[in-house]
């Protein structure tokens, strides 16, 4: 459908309690189609194409996290959804994370997948990305016949399980998106805005202690290339009472490396807590308060913080 003028694609799956599912840099609704009909089943699954990615429109626009959290509210409304569980993976997840800030009265739960803005750490493939000059570098890449030999090859080493190519498979689809030049210019604008050459800019470590009633959940890969799982303690540090789920062996897609445990993650998660309540006098109390102060949660099924390796 059309919205503001500009079209936007999405996957609306199943009926019940509300999902909203929200991709990662560079990529789009089906970096979920591992877990998009196992969800379906007991919810009602909403997982978009952001603007400037897959089949959404393209246009020069705003690519920042709160324009993001905008359009999902516009999105969530024409849906007739009125609250959702907000789950984002790595860019989305700092999307879910300001969505959730911006609109709590709209949020019930949050579930972070190995997401930006807990900590300045990022591959340096990524703060590459926003370097002058990097359109234009990535427009010879994707000529054709460079890029079928590239992503071929990049295919072929995650086949064979070459050391460090873990992610690789995920990552040549990416590469092979950026045929599109409104795709890399979308893709340029979203890194600058949350990256540079020192790493993640944006956080939001300093408003975490608003999610005091806020159901949360952190997934994340303990081999992640892109992002590393060593940031979740930060979540612990930040956020006590948050569910943090460790998963050995994947890395920075565990939705799709490993589904079932992933399915698994989100049921128990579902299930086991309720609905947050927005509170608005609540809410002021906490904005005088500051950071300071200690945050105090009371969840059922917490688990504790796996040891982290890789």
């Amino acid at each position: 459908m059309d919205v503001h003028g500009h079209r936007r694609a999405f996957v609306l799956a199943g009926h019940g309690p509300a999902l909203l599912l929200l991709h990662g840099v560079a990529c789009d609704h089906t970096t979920w189609d591992r877990v998009i009909r196992p969800l379906s089943r007991d919810y009602t699954v909403v997982a978009p194409d952001l603007l400037g990615h897959g089949q959404s429109a393209k246009p020069r626009a705003d690519y920042t996290l709160g324009g993001y959290a905008n359009g999902m509210r516009d999105l969530l409304s024409i849906l007739d959804i009125d609250r959702a569980t907000v789950v984002g993976h790595s860019f989305g997840g700092g999307v879910a994370m300001q969505f959730a800030y911006q609109y709590p009265e709209l949020t019930e739960r949050l579930v972070l997948v190995a997401p930006g803005g807990l900590g300045p750490e990022v591959s340096p493939v990524i703060r590459l990305a926003t370097a002058p000059g990097f359109q234009q570098v990535m427009g010879l890449l994707t000529l054709p016949g460079v890029r079928h030999i590239n992503t071929a090859g990049l295919r072929l080493a995650h086949a064979a399980r070459l050391p460090g190519t873990r992610d690789v498979d995920e990552i040549a689809s990416i590469y092979d998106s950026f045929r599109d030049r409104g795709a890399r210019a979308a893709a340029g604008h979203v890194l600058r805005a949350v990256v540079d050459r020192h790493g993640q800019i944006v956080t939001m470590t300093d408003r975490a202690y608003l999610t005091e009633s806020m159901p949360l959940a952190v997934i994340w890969g303990a081999q992640d290339p892109i992002i590393p799982a060593s940031q979740a303690r930060n979540v612990e540090a930040l956020a006590p009472g948050a569910r943090i789920e460790i998963i050995e062996g994947s890395g920075h897609f565990p939705h799709r490396d490993h589904p079932e445990e992933f399915l698994r993650i989100i049921r128990e998660f579902l299930a086991t807590t309720r609905p947050s309540s927005y509170d608005r006098e609540r809410l002021r109390e906490l904005l005088r308060a500051g950071a300071g102060r200690p945050i105090r949660r009371a969840r059922a099924g917490r688990r504790p913080v796996a040891p982290l390796t890789g």
